[in-house]
């Protein structure tokens, strides 16, 4: 298959697939593009997103599935192979004669790729180690000094995750301000956030930044793009004093106050009509999994906000009218709010 047929056939399926490298696509037409036929066949929609408890599952099957099928003795050898010279021929032998790619993936409607980086979350050793101790600060730091930001070198030396070093050292580089944000640290995340949305739109489509170009005026981007990921370390960098994390609470916390514009939405009739149409949302949607929601088509359920409102929405009100709630499902927790709560605020309403 050639590359715009492959580029073509996969947009079905993936829609940002403009924005991917040759490189990547020929590889997605290898090992994706069949399994995304498959399962379309099926009816099933391929997903992004968080991966729910089902998938974590399936996902361990395969890895165990796989290791008693060819040998190798552990996870880590299988997915961290170069962390094992001596054995790392036979295990790239192994893995290409029992088609490692497929049986991996095996029974996930997701890109390869996606399910081969969760894997590796799940069963790296070093990855749920804690705190960092003082002493390993200290290290991390000079550690950064001699090797920069080779994060797979440093990981090594300090037995932790890539990811893990990686947010840590960001963390820890410069003093981070704990206290309220000052106006004028609010003001440098506001344009460190339009700048990197402005250089986004402009790569997706020049046409639009001409009329963000012309305006001043906030929300100046569409709801649904404020929405995307965002490079959150470049922004942290941008801003001085405060790390990523931070910058990511206070963005979606803006979002909300600027796109709620002002509306009492917890109180009086317009909070019971909140409440009654959230639940009547997430009951049609029979999701098992609170990762298997739509939350960006939910917003429409009770008002022009951000997800993170309405996900706040729905916890509070499971919180507040579900009894034991911690020791049910997601779904168990939509059917109690469907089948007891609705009526009441139906009547209440």
């Amino acid at each position: 298959i050639d590359l715009d047929t492959a580029r073509q056939e996969l947009e079905e399926f993936i829609p940002h697939v403009k924005n991917i490298s040759d490189s990547s696509i020929k590889k997605m037409a290898g090992r994706d593009l069949m399994r995304f036929k498959e399962f379309k066949k099926q009816g099933i929609a391929v997903k992004f997103g968080r991966f729910t408890q089902k998938e974590n599952k399936q996902i361990q099957k395969n890895v165990e599935d796989f290791l008693s099928l060819t040998g190798i003795d552990s996870a880590e050898k299988l997915l961290f192979t170069s962390r094992y010279p001596e054995d790392k021929d036979t295990i790239h032998r192994l893995k290409t004669e029992h088609h490692f790619c497929e049986k991996i993936s095996e029974g996930i409607p997701r890109p390869w790729r996606l399910i081969y980086y969760r894997a590796r979350k799940m069963f790296d050793p070093n990855n749920y180690k804690g705190r960092y101790t003082k002493e390993e600060k200290e290290k991390l730091k000079m550690y950064q000094a001699l090797h920069g930001n080779d994060w797979k070198k440093i990981s090594e030396l300090m037995s932790r995750s890539n990811l893990s070093v990686a947010m840590k050292f960001s963390e820890i580089k410069s003093a981070i301000n704990y206290g309220t944000w000052t106006k004028e640290e609010t003001q440098k995340l506001m344009n460190a956030v339009k700048e990197v949305m402005r250089r986004k739109l402009k790569t997706e489509n020049p046409s639009s930044l001409s009329s963000l170009e012309d305006s001043n005026t906030d929300p100046w981007i569409d709801r649904e793009k404020l929405y995307q990921q965002l490079p959150w370390t470049e922004i942290e960098t941008k801003v001085g004093s405060r790390y990523w994390r931070q910058c990511k609470q206070k963005w979606n916390s803006i979002l909300t106050s600027k796109l709620t514009k002002g509306q009492q939405l917890h109180r009086g009739t317009s909070g019971l009509q909140a409440k009654i149409n959230l639940i009547k949302r997430l009951y049609e949607t029979k999701a098992e999994d609170a990762s298997e929601v739509n939350w960006d088509e939910l917003s429409n359920a009770i008002g022009d906000v951000p997800r993170a409102y309405v996900q706040a929405k729905f916890y509070r009100l499971k919180v507040s009218s579900v009894p034991l709630w911690k020791r049910k499902t997601f779904s168990e927790i939509i059917d109690y709010l469907y089948e007891k709560k609705l009526p009441e605020f139906e009547e209440e309403l």
